[in-house]
């Protein structure tokens, strides 16, 4: 499985089940099927499908790209309804696309049934990379719409794009991401935030960042997450006048963004810390949590979380890996959908980590009540070798504290990558289930996988993936239980 470090994918639907609490089993899957591409598609570039929203239990959207007869690549769109999963759309690009130019979407999210948004980027005419949205309203969707960049964007060769949206009630949502400012004799990469308000997207803002940035911040806001309309929480990193990269954490309260702020860094960070905060969830209409990662004064790769509360980001906390872990562990998080909170103090989260032999393995770890335990090696199915390079866990989703589901990849006996879906029943993770795909598919490549994953009640959850049809191209697949 291979992914963007610090991106995200496009390919399949898959229907999940976590186990309530009490329950004494973790589900039975059925195989895989292939999902439906538009007319002419020649699959998915990269295996990639990154982005995935559920309204309600049977009520989804997926999205992401697809790569037409031209190499080029279009936005997708796949919309399940009442439980059945319709014909796939491709976006429609503002008036102002190149003919035949890539449309790219990285994330969706849903307000309510019928009333989901996607962001991305697209190509202009004159060769441009700009932010799209593109909203369904009561259940259609409609063509894309340019968002509009702070008045200080360069007018020409701009590169922005909208990597991460999130929906708080119907026509309600906030996306963030970046663009390129007018600065001399270069252009500054800065943060872009804008809000949707009662069906209308206002124009975007710039997020002013801490004192003493380089002279070229290089922000990435890479996730967004909403508690309710107008309050929110957009993570990510930026790099100061030394050259360091610090994470950066904006706070929307009442509709208002204030200014970023550097995460306060566990006591052992370099002053050099390469830090970066990958994924933001928040616990309904409570208290924000966010995932990232950092490097200590020995240079070793940590993981870390931190908490808010009134707009505020607590000093974060190192995780603390599994006893078989390296002494630099290498911690990575992909930054899909890796934290999920379903109640204030109560999350999990899961990512990638090296051994003490070197080898790759996913880790889950959980928030109790307000701490953080220590991190579990995923557990993988017999005849296993590790998690892999390109494996881990990726997506998760908890329907209630200590009931969870989460989506991995790993190395099977022969060294292929192969889908994986686990489960946490009342407190502790189970084994693994290898996903079985389609007929005749023997892997999912090191771009395929599990990707997107979310439980709106238990037993009753959706999730997204792909894998490899043949030796070069990707198909998605859709999953559920039998």
């Amino acid at each position: 499985m291979k992914f963007v470090r610090s991106a995200f994918v496009v390919g399949a639907v898959v229907s999940v089940f976590a186990v309530p609490a009490g329950a004494s089993a973790a589900p039975t899957w059925a195989s895989a099927r292939t999902a439906v591409l538009p007319s002419g598609a020649t699959g998915l570039p990269q295996g990639y499908l990154p982005a995935l929203a559920c309204a309600s239990v049977g009520d989804c959207v997926a999205g992401g790209d697809y790569t037409n007869t031209k190499s080029q690549a279009e936005g997708l769109l796949l919309n399940e309804v009442n439980g059945a999963w319709r014909s796939p759309l491709t976006i429609t690009p503002p008036s102002n696309a190149a003919a035949n130019a890539s449309t790219n979407v990285f994330s969706v999210a849903c307000g309510a049934v019928g009333y989901c948004s996607a962001v991305g980027s697209y190509q202009d005419k004159s060769g441009n990379a700009l932010p799209f949205t593109v909203s369904e309203v009561a259940g259609t969707w409609r063509d894309a719409l340019e968002a509009t960049l702070p008045a200080n964007a360069i007018a020409s060769g701009q590169n922005a794009q909208l990597r991460s949206i999130d929906c708080a009630r119907a026509n309600y949502c906030t996306a963030v991401g970046t663009y390129d400012a007018k600065f001399t004799p270069l252009a500054q990469t800065e943060g872009l935030v804008l809000d949707e308000v009662a069906g209308t997207w206002r124009p975007g803002a710039e997020v002013h960042l801490p004192g003493g940035t380089n002279a070229n911040p290089l922000v990435a806001l890479n996730q967004v997450a909403c508690a309710s309309a107008g309050n929110c929480s957009a993570v990510g990193q930026y790099t100061d006048a030394n050259g360091a990269t610090h994470g950066l954490v904006v706070s929307e309260r009442a509709s208002r963004w204030s200014s970023g702020l550097s995460l306060v860094l566990p006591g052992n960070a370099s002053a050099y810390p390469d830090a970066s905060l990958s994924s933001v969830a928040c616990a309904p209409n409570a208290t924000c949590t966010a995932i990232g990662s950092y490097a200590n004064a020995t240079g070793d790769l940590e993981g870390l979380a931190t908490s808010e509360s009134n707009g505020t980001f607590a000093r974060a906390s190192a995780f603390v890996m599994p006893s078989g872990a390296s002494s630099n562990p290498h911690v990575f998080l992909y930054g899909y959908g890796g934290i999920s909170c379903p109640s204030s103090g109560n999350c999990s989260a899961g990512g990638q980590y090296t051994d003490t032999s070197d080898k790759y393995q996913g880790f889950l770890i959980d928030e109790v009540n307000g701490t953080w335990q220590t991190a579990a090696e995923l557990k993988l199915p017999s005849g296993a070798q590790e998690a892999g390079k390109n494996g881990g866990v990726v997506a998760l989703s908890c329907v209630s504290p200590g009931n969870c589901s989460a989506g991995a990849a790993y190395l099977d006996a022969s060294g292929e990558y192969q889908a994986l879906v686990v489960n946490r029943i009342s407190g502790t993770w189970q084994t693994g289930t290898k996903v079985a795909l389609p007929s005749g598919a023997t892997s999912v490549g090191v771009a395929g996988g599990v990707y997107g994953l979310i439980c709106k009640r238990a037993n009753e959850c959706t999730a997204t993936g792909s894998y490899l049809k043949n030796a070069t191209v990707y198909e998605g697949f859709t999953l559920g239980t039998s």
